[in-house]
């Protein structure tokens, strides 16, 4: 006898993130999708919004509701996921909560442990600091115990995960400089999410490659919060985001002085085998290898790879990532497994 699905909804399932959100939730096989929300698209049916899910047995009959708590206590959810502006988030976060559900947010809004940081950084009040403290950065493969026992699971932004899991490891063990860290990472155009915006249309992308958003991109703030307490003390690093013309992918590249360059290609992988050993969606390519966006597009996967320069004393780290998987709804999914007891893998396991 097959062990009972978990309840679910999805709240704010029109964007980008919540349609890859229910692509992978209605074929899950722990999940029966029970609620899903969504303003603009309240009343029509799953199938007839995403045409792509017609057939998917998790999303027969269902229909977008409107984004009330009432509406999504009543279906029965155990767990919410949050596809929501931040902002916008935490107005639904503290009464679901309250409701007993379990609630794994894809906002920035529980990412930061600071409320100052917060305002700083997204430019007003945090509008539920009290669940600061409660509320579990959401990055399996650093937090995944954390994670298991937690209530509300604040997902990390899509370029965080790509830095972060190349450098964390490598930060705890003393391998090289904090100070010297310098980063760029390139995105596709689905990370600006789901909004008319000039600068986003086909003619303005379509061969062009642009840098945005520095010296104060707003994931800098999530990306020197989890730096800093891995290192023990506070981290600034540079961080450029570009955009490039594909619709989805982040490739990153870390730039840092190595403490022993002589040493430290075989420390790092020996760092990479430790902490991602038995981790699933880690992919560690090796010395020599620069990871590329075609091989973990549509897929929960992150891939890893380095290079020592001798000549000038630098360990250049590489890694890929899809923005909307392991960046965002995969790694939700990742997430909600470890929080209902599921494997890790769960409905994640696509090439």
């Amino acid at each position: 006898m097959e062990p009972p699905r978990v309840k679910v909804a999805v709240v704010g399932a029109s964007g980008y993130t919540g349609q890859e959100l229910l692509r992978l939730l209605v074929v899950h096989p722990g999940v029966e999708l029970v609620a899903v929300t969504s303003r603009s698209e309240a009343g029509r049916r799953l199938e007839t919004v995403f045409p792509r899910l017609r057939g998917a047995p998790g999303a027969s009959g269902l229909a977008f509701i409107e984004p009330t708590v009432e509406a999504i206590a009543a279906s029965g959810a155990a767990a919410a996921f949050l596809a929501l502006p931040h902002g916008l988030a935490a107005e639904f976060a503290s009464p679901l909560l309250r409701h007993g559900l379990r609630v794994i947010d894809l906002s920035a809004d529980f990412r930061l442990r600071d409320a100052a940081v917060y305002r700083e950084f997204y430019g007003h009040e945090h509008p539920a600091p009290s669940l600061l403290a409660e509320s579990v950065y959401g990055l399996p493969e650093i937090h995944g115990e954390r994670i298991a026992s937690a209530s509300l699971v604040a997902s990390p932004g899509c370029y965080p995960t790509s830095i972060l899991v190349p450098l964390v490891p490598l930060l705890e063990r003393g391998l090289v400089d904090p100070a010297s860290i310098s980063i760029a990472s390139l995105s596709g155009a689905s990370g600006a999410g789901k909004k008319a915006d000039a600068s986003l249309l086909f003619a303005e992308v379509n061969e062009s490659l642009r840098a945005y958003g520095a010296p104060k991109h707003r994931h800098l703030s999530e990306i020197e919060q989890e730096l800093s307490l891995a290192v023990g003390d506070t981290v600034r690093v540079s961080f450029v985001p570009h955009l490039m013309p594909v619709t989805a992918g982040i490739v990153t590249t870390i730039f840092c002085n190595a403490c022993d360059p002589d040493t430290v290609s075989e420390r790092v992988a020996e760092a990479y085998a430790e902490t991602y050993a038995g981790r699933p969606f880690v992919r560690i390519r090796g010395e020599g290898a620069f990871a590329d966006t075609k091989h973990v597009v549509r897929t929960n996967f992150v891939d890893v790879g380095w290079s020592v320069d001798r000549r000038t004393g630098r360990l250049l780290i590489s890694s890929a990532e899809d923005n909307l998987g392991k960046g965002a709804g995969g790694q939700a999914v990742q997430s909600f497994n470890l929080m209902f007891g599921l494997p890790e893998t769960a409905g994640l396991l696509q090439f």
